[in-house]
């Protein structure tokens, strides 16, 4: 049997294991620990090192043993819990996650790596008192390549009586070779979906359990030992619960600094309420519904040109598919919603270490966990937000002394939080350090050689720190100060279809708050038509629209025009020209202006016509053709026809190139100017 065909499904809930571990670590009160956290803690340790051991994960296997001893000791309050042993457990976290992804590639832990931790370990162990603890028990070898840890004294042989119920006929085949790897069978019983097994073997009811509950649910195992039949649950002593128990475990959402007890759910995969499936399957579905809902709008516009009364239930027939594909459609997107509870989750830890090293306390707080993103996006946004904590930590919470001679609590706060809003998700990372400091920015800007007002808004200031190269850190660390991150920030919100605002206060604190889409499989837009041609405009980067009047709109050259709005003259930028669309209009007074706003910059796009607004399916442009400058994407419209997506930043980008450009050029000719005059006076 190919027992690799089990990995997966191990280091899936080992890697969920070890998230819980970290956060209920981060959260336990060194003096009076919560002894249902210590539990949970032993639990996760105990579980992993039962998996690994099953699969012949011997370093995973060590290493687990030893934690496990410490923290079963710990949890009955022979060992006293300081700052040197939680650094100790939390190294030791990350040292697993380090040896399961060596064993996810197909390798062996680096050996040195493995005795170092061990070693620290025992010298835990060793300075509270406690016995060095032997090696790991040691499952039945299932990689014959792989030597398994020595046990010094042979636990004796027991008989078991296990049976499986509910079972189909392949995974009663299965789960025998399994119970023949881990012992002697002297009887065998089956009926047509249950089997029982009597067992000879020195392997406990765990190391049954860690194997078959990768094949079956643990529901439709039960084992006895001399006497009757009992519950799985019942097996496992107080002292050493079950992998399963532990398995089923999941991360605590408390929004306290100190997480809450995790609530016992079944192992995702193994019952009814949840499934563990492959993301590709997921995006194909997605991808089938978007066909299906442009197939549904082509039949309805075709629909649409029908005689009502003759055709009366073919278009409420029509009226039901069309709702029924809109729900199918939200339905299956959901699939792929991941709460922000898997992003925030490791920030407890990356404070902790982070405000120890710069000498400062804080204290994390987080809102709204729960709240939903599309997986794709949920993983891309975790490095923007990783950088833009780094830097509210080094930068804007203080250091205690300086917090306490302004009238603030020592211990600063840093808050993240996520909510919906309309169809796009709000991120805020804030805190209440310093703030921004406006002169101190401006200056820097100066210093770069940025043409920058004196009069501009706080807004635009803000956005400064994200030009690339900007930095007023005093210092360069490497935490921060060298004015590579926040531009590479701002781009990838960007490239996520997301834009970047910035809220701060002279001592009170700074808020960077990103606004996402909820999914980029979706999109609210606007069509609108340039000629014969249709185009998107995403929603969320509209602001308003009107028809210019002669009095306010100028000319700066021969082919470009601003446009004066309340105050404000705005680049406009006529559509026709830029994609070379024939019989469009020319003249701005005739067309319509939609006013929208990226990177904080607001500007007017001349279009023909405005014909609504609606959801479309996002169709990937650069894999079914090619990258087309202005555009980030297409979708089909219930016509049939194919339109495209503006991508709004990247014309806010060009618009600001030509600025830069102009601006370089009008200083050249200022510069020839003076050196012409100065020849004339010599």
């Amino acid at each position: 049997m190919d027992i690799t065909q089990f990995y997966q499904a191990f280091f899936e809930e080992a890697d969920e294991l070890l998230a819980e571990m970290e956060l209920l670590l981060l959260g336990l009160d060194l003096e009076t620990p919560d002894n249902e956290h210590l539990n949970a803690i032993f639990r996760a340790a105990h579980s992993i090192k039962g998996g690994a051991a099953t699969f012949g994960f011997v370093a995973l296997t060590d290493t687990t043993h030893l934690l496990e001893n410490l923290l079963d000791r710990a949890r009955h309050g022979d060992l006293k819990l300081n700052t040197k042993m939680m650094d100790g457990f939390l190294e030791t976290k990350d040292v697993l996650q380090k040896q399961m992804g060596a064993y996810r590639a197909g390798a062996e832990p680096d050996p040195d790596m493995v005795a170092q931790i061990c070693a620290v370990l025992r010298q835990l162990a060793l300075e509270s008192g406690a016995s060095i603890p032997a090696a790991a028990p040691a499952a039945t070898p299932l990689l014959p390549a792989q030597k398994q840890p020595v046990e010094p004294v042979p636990p004796a042989q027991s008989s078991l009586k296990v049976r499986f119920s509910k079972i189909t006929e392949s995974d009663r085949k299965v789960l025998v070779e399994e119970l023949c790897n881990l012992g002697d069978i002297t009887a065998q019983t089956q009926t047509e979906d249950e089997v029982t097994v009597w067992l000879n073997t020195t392997c406990s009811a765990d190391d049954i359990i860690s194997v078959c509950c990768f094949i079956i649910d643990t529901e439709q195992i039960a084992i006895s030992s001399g006497g009757g039949e009992v519950p799985v649950a019942a097996v496992a002593t107080t002292d050493a619960p079950t992998p399963v128990q532990a398995i089923a475990t999941v991360a605590p959402t408390s929004t306290s600094a100190a997480p809450a007890p995790a609530p016992a759910v079944p192992a995702a995969g193994k019952d009814s309420g949840s499934i563990r499936v492959d993301v590709e399957k997921v995006d194909q579905i997605i991808n089938l519904v978007g066909e299906l809902v442009i197939t549904q709008s082509m039949l309805t516009q075709t629909a649409s040109m029908l005689d009502p009364m003759l055709h009366e239930r073919l278009l409420s027939g029509m009226g039901h598919l069309e709702r029924n594909a809109r729900d199918l459609q939200q339905s299956v997107m959901s699939i792929r919603m991941m709460p922000m509870d898997y992003v925030f989750s490791r920030f407890p830890r990356l404070i902790r270490d982070l405000s120890a090293k710069l000498g400062k306390q804080v204290q994390l707080v987080t809102v709204g966990k729960e709240t939903e993103l599309d997986k794709g996006l949920i993983e891309r946004i975790i490095d923007p937000i990783t950088h833009l904590v780094r830097n509210s930590l080094d930068h804007g919470v203080e250091r205690p002394e300086q917090r306490i001679a302004s009238g603030k609590d020592p211990v600063g706060r840093l808050t993240l939080s996520a909510q919906h809003q309309g169809g796009s998700i709000v991120i805020e990372v804030g805190d209440d350090g310093g703030g921004l400091v406006r002169e101190k920015i401006l200056a820097k800007a100066v210093q770069q050689g940025m043409a920058i007002s004196e009069t501009i808004s706080d807004e635009d200031v803000w956005q400064l720190i994200f030009a690339p190269g900007f930095s007023t850190a005093e210092e360069v660390t490497d935490v921060s100060g060298r004015g590579v991150g926040m531009d590479v920030v701002k781009r990838n919100i960007h490239e996520m279809g997301g834009h970047v605002e910035i809220v701060s206060a002279r001592g009170k604190g700074t808020t960077i708050r990103i606004i996402l889409p909820l999914t980029l499989a979706i999109l609210n837009g606007m069509s609108i038509k340039v000629g014969k041609e249709v185009y998107i405009l995403p929603l969320n980067y509209v602001i308003e629209s009107l028809q210019p009047l002669p009095k306010d709109v100028h000319s700066i050259t021969s082919d470009e025009h601003v446009m004066h709005v309340r105050g404000e003259y705005l680049a406009l930028i006529e559509l026709h020209k830029l994609f070379d669309v024939a019989d469009a209009i020319n003249d701005p007074m005739q067309g319509i202006a939609v006013i929208v706003q990226a990177d904080g910059v607001r500007f007017a796009l001349l279009v023909d016509q405005l014909l609504g607004q609606h959801q479309v399916v996002v169709k990937n442009l650069e894999t079914n053709y090619r990258k087309v400058q202005g555009i980030s994407a297409a979708t089909i419209l219930g016509d049939g026809d194919v339109a495209l997506i503006i991508d709004v930043v990247a014309m806010q980008r060009t618009n600001r190139e030509k600025a830069r450009q102009r601006s370089s050029a009008a200083a050249a000719a200022d510069f020839r100017h003076q050196v012409e005059l100065s020849a004339l006076e010599g």
